[in-house]
């Protein structure tokens, strides 16, 4: 299935009763990028009070991996809110961190989740945004004479060459839409190539 995530690192600035919320936006696709990226907020903004986030890994109604942290804020009112945005929004592989610079004047637990949500969603809105296609990855193994028939299936079929390695066979490693898989299964089968599927999803990225 395809799904969009950000394309790049976004910041942007919601301000509310003088208490500044600094949204950041990263990319991620693992628990060690959202751990790097929440560092790298802290050390920009150093007199922050609070650096909240939320992240979710894969699709955002059905991510893989999600996490959230309040960072001091009441229970609920931060984490939450900001990951709940990104679960209703379009974005996958993502973590928003919230930057807080308290004004001093306080807020209450609702207008602090609909601050943290407020600014989640706008930074998601401004977000430059691509395409992730999961594909299945394999690997087919056959006579040098097949590679140019396969090379034209898998352009037919949106699949992607990986890589290529010739020894006394060509080796292929590929990746191919799920619902492309049998067809690609009875190609190798008529021209005599050993096909491989692997347990991994390739997520190809493209514009």
């Amino acid at each position: 299935m395809n799904y969009q995530v950000p394309a790049a690192t976004l910041e942007n600035e919601y301000v509310v009763k003088k208490s500044r919320f600094i949204a950041r936006l990263v990319p991620v696709t693992s628990r060690e990028a959202v751990n790097l990226a929440v560092q790298q907020a802290r050390d920009d903004y150093p007199s922050a009070r609070h650096h909240c986030w939320a992240y979710l890994l894969g699709k955002p109604a059905d991510a893989g991996s999600a996490g959230m942290h309040d960072d001091g804020e009441p229970a609920g009112t931060a984490g939450r809110p900001i990951l709940n945005v990104l679960q209703h929004g379009h974005l996958g592989d993502a973590l928003v961190i919230v930057i807080r610079y308290f004004g001093g004047i306080k807020l209450g637990a609702g207008g602090l989740v609909r601050a943290y949500s407020s600014a989640t969603q706008q930074v998601l809105d401004l977000a430059p945004v691509q395409t992730v296609r999961e594909l299945l990855s394999c690997t087919v193994t056959g006579d040098f004479s097949a590679e140019q028939g396969l090379r034209h299936f898998l352009r037919g079929a949106e699949g992607e060459l990986l890589a290529v390695d010739y020894t006394e066979a060509v080796i292929i490693d590929l990746a191919i839409p799920a619902v492309n898989f049998d067809a690609l299964a009875e190609f190798c089968a008529v021209h005599a190539i050993e096909l491989v599927p692997h347990s991994e999803v390739y997520k190809a990225k493209g514009s």
